[in-house]
């Protein structure tokens, strides 16, 4: 079956994005242990040992369009988190990137604004993408803040817009990138990597 997104690797200076695969399972559950990620209750990254759980519904997503990708990082060559196209609506040239999780010792660092911007230029440079959708839990304040930084523009919140398994409503903040914004917002993450070396 043929998908807007196909499965592709994406490759720059810091890091390389490859589809998601059991093979990244156990780089991944080391990945998720720096930090405790899965400690986080505003937002969604795999206990250690559910790791084979949460890529079996990554990849389960191709279905609908989406692709999980496994962060790698370069220098090291170790897979460090995860990312993804999700929410795709191939008919209206539409996508989310989100899934974003990190090691703790990667945040902060080039790696995401490096993901971020190899994601865009897919999008839009690629696939002819119209629009892409940042999506994050109203407490998610760092991720609200990061989202800004990349020059998305706040679309709204969805209140009550999901349920988690503790019975807790979550208010979900949606931001967007058009792609006569995405000149410039490339130029900025440019600038951005640039700094880093």
């Amino acid at each position: 079956m043929t998908h807007w997104i196909e499965p592709t690797t994406l490759a720059g200076r810091h890091v390389s994005l490859e589809p998601l695969a059991p093979a990244h399972s156990p780089a991944l559950a080391d990945a998720a242990r720096d930090g405790e990620l899965w400690r986080l209750w505003y937002t969604f990254v795999p206990e250690p040992d559910a790791v084979e759980a949460y890529i079996e519904t990554a990849t389960a997503e191709r279905a609908q369009g989406g692709l999980a990708f496994a962060v790698r990082e370069r220098a090291g060559g170790s897979v460090i988190g995860s990312t993804r196209f999700c929410h795709v609506d191939a008919a209206n040239r539409r996508a989310e990137i989100g899934y974003t999780w990190y090691a703790a010792r990667f945040q902060r660092t080039a790696i995401n604004s490096e993901c971020k911007r190899l994601m865009l230029g897919h999008a839009f440079d690629t696939l002819g993408a119209i629009a892409v959708e940042f999506r994050t839990h109203w407490h998610n304040r760092a991720s609200r803040a990061g989202i800004t930084r990349l020059g998305a523009k706040q679309d709204g919140v969805l209140r009550n817009h999901q349920v988690s398994a503790e019975g807790i409503y979550r208010d979900t903040v949606v931001f967007s990138i058009i792609d006569i914004e995405w000149p410039a917002v490339r130029q900025n993450l440019d600038f951005q990597l640039e700094r880093f070396g």
